[in-house]
């Protein structure tokens, strides 16, 4: 089914620059020695490392409280994470710095993401790894559940990149070590960054309790008028995200 999922990745829109886009040097130096470091230092604790992919393209989606999650994520990954983050980021000081020298990629919600979105094809169709919370922003309920519906951006980058491995994460207690909002960080409190196994969109796709779609289904689809494609594939990015939301509260996001 190569080519039928060659259409699919062309009907999502989405294209990149065309530019490689290695992780920084530093970012790469970073990895050798922050993570254990940042693991002896605080209380933060990964279950499922076993789960994540040894190579290819890798998205990993999960729920989003903290400052700190997308920090846990990366020293638990211990390769160069690259993730969509806000222009206000890369506006001074030592989080401007931290974005640049990591490779982050800037994305301006106002304007829309267009430009970060071809930026992250660019890094998965160079192998590496994208970072993404499906909610779009960290949560700002003040009481639980946190967790928010997600939107189907990650979808359509699975849509894009079908055999890419996408792998759910459930973070916990982030939140209780630096609250929302404010500069406090409760250096011991207990975090857990809990790995589920990955998926492709192509095998959830094909799967009976995902998008229950074999070749005929499929090609079926491709071939319907333009404005019915994107109609029928905003509902099956739509039933993938809310799968994928579920499965990360299963897993205890708070």
């Amino acid at each position: 089914m190569t080519d039928v999922y060659d259409r699919l990745a062309g009907v999502t829109g989405l294209s990149g620059t065309g530019q490689e886009r290695p992780p920084p040097l530093f970012y790469r130096i970073l990895m050798r020695i922050f993570p254990p470091l940042v693991r002896s230092l605080t209380n933060v604790r990964y279950e499922g490392l076993h789960n994540l992919p040894r190579d290819g393209a890798v998205i990993l989606a999960g729920n989003h409280t903290s400052h700190i999650d997308p920090i846990a994520v990366i020293m638990g990954s211990r390769k160069p994470v690259r993730y969509l983050a806000k222009s206000e980021h890369f506006n001074g000081g030592i989080t401007k710095i931290a974005m640049l020298t990591t490779g982050q990629i800037k994305t301006n919600r106002k304007a829309g993401g267009g430009g970060a979105l071809a930026e992250a094809v660019d890094v998965l169709e160079g192998g590496g790894w994208m970072g993404i919370f499906p909610e779009g922003t960290r949560s700002r309920r003040e009481e639980p559940p946190f967790l928010q519906q997600g939107k189907t951006g990650v979808a359509r980058l699975g849509a894009k990149f079908p055999n890419a491995r996408i792998v759910p994460l459930a973070i916990i207690g982030a939140r209780e070590f630096m609250q929302p909002g404010k500069m406090k960080i409760r250096l011991f409190a207990p975090v857990t960054v809990r790995i589920g196994k990955s998926i492709s969109f192509a095998e959830w796709i094909e799967s009976p309790e995902g998008g229950s779609m074999d070749e005929e289904k499929l090609v079926n689809l491709l071939e319907l008028e333009p404005e019915e494609i994107q109609i029928k594939m905003g509902e099956i990015y739509r039933n993938f995200t809310d799968q994928l939301m579920a499965t990360i509260k299963l897993m205890g996001a708070p």
